[in-house]
């Protein structure tokens, strides 16, 4: 329970961004993880990399079109520096709850919630009343991907990027993740979240990652019944538009690798039409 509970802490802030991603038009864009951005008076490119955030260890791949362009980069940006002692520190803070769900939670969030555990974690309230909500939401979704060793994207750039002596960045801190996620969903909201949790949706998730399908990632990410207006705008849009307005001053100082989660860089809100809009040149790297 202990080894569980640590990937869980890394986990968490992982989990929300490929579950809470929104529909609406945009170009159609090709299929590729990798895109270059350059021109706007840019003196070196930099590169957007889309993340599946984990995914087991046999699954994990890193193409070679993405070591090269991580490899010309001069720092590793992230959508939280989890390199920073200070952001592990408020991480491990943010896994435990304030009090305890079986306080926080009514009767039949508490019901609802122990049957989701024990059917797909194996699981009981009691095991986990001392989290918060968004570790069990967690280690609900690692369930999912049925396997004891998972991999986490973010954390393997980190260890290329510390051999390197190359520097890390995030786009936005844990506490600020954490308010998002307060504002976006309600108890009630992201216990139904928990309740559609499904196994043959994380295997299309992978099937989509392998292939580089940006649309069909954020397709198939989308869900009507666990995104609503208000949690589109706290979780998807705002976030988007944050990055985007950062990562012109970040990019005129140094060529940056910025890997965030997929389905961040689709749709008229995405970065990659963010960016565009901006009067940056993004283009697919297709190998």
């Amino acid at each position: 329970m202990k080894n569980l509970f640590t990937v869980a802490i890394v986990a968490i802030a992982f989990v929300f961004s490929s579950k809470t991603q929104a529909q609406t038009k945009s170009p159609k864009l090709e299929n590729s993880l990798l895109w270059e951005v350059s021109g706007n008076g840019l003196s070196k490119p930099s590169y957007l990399y889309g993340t599946i955030h984990m995914i087991c260890a046999g699954d994990f791949f890193l193409s070679e079109k993405t070591k090269k362009a991580f490899d010309v980069s001069d720092k590793l940006v992230l959508e939280i520096n989890f390199n920073d002692p200070k952001e592990m520190t408020d991480m491990q803070q943010m896994a435990m709850g304030k009090v305890p769900l079986s306080k926080s939670l009514t009767p039949e969030q508490l019901s609802k919630l122990d049957a989701i555990l024990k059917k797909s974690a194996g699981m009981t309230i009691q095991q986990v009343d001392a989290f918060s909500l968004a570790t069990v939401m967690s280690l609900i979704s690692m369930k999912t991907f049925g396997c004891a060793d998972l991999k986490f994207y973010e954390m393997d750039f980190i260890e290329s990027a510390k051999k390197r002596n190359e520097q890390v960045g995030g786009l936005e801190t844990v506490k600020s993740q954490l308010k998002t996620l307060e504002d976006a969903y309600s108890d009630s909201e992201m216990i139904a979240m928990l309740e559609e949790s499904d196994a043959e949706e994380t295997k299309q998730l992978i099937v989509d990652y392998k292939q580089e399908n940006l649309e069909s990632l954020y397709k198939n990410t989308t869900a009507e019944n666990v995104m609503n207006e208000k949690a589109k705008k706290y979780m998807l849009d705002e976030r988007n538009v944050n990055w985007a307005k950062a990562l012109p001053d970040m990019m005129k100082k140094e060529s940056l690798f910025v890997a965030v989660g997929s389905a961040h860089l689709a749709g008229d809100l995405g970065v990659i039409n963010l960016l565009r809009k901006a009067g940056y040149t993004v283009k697919p790297i297709m190998n």
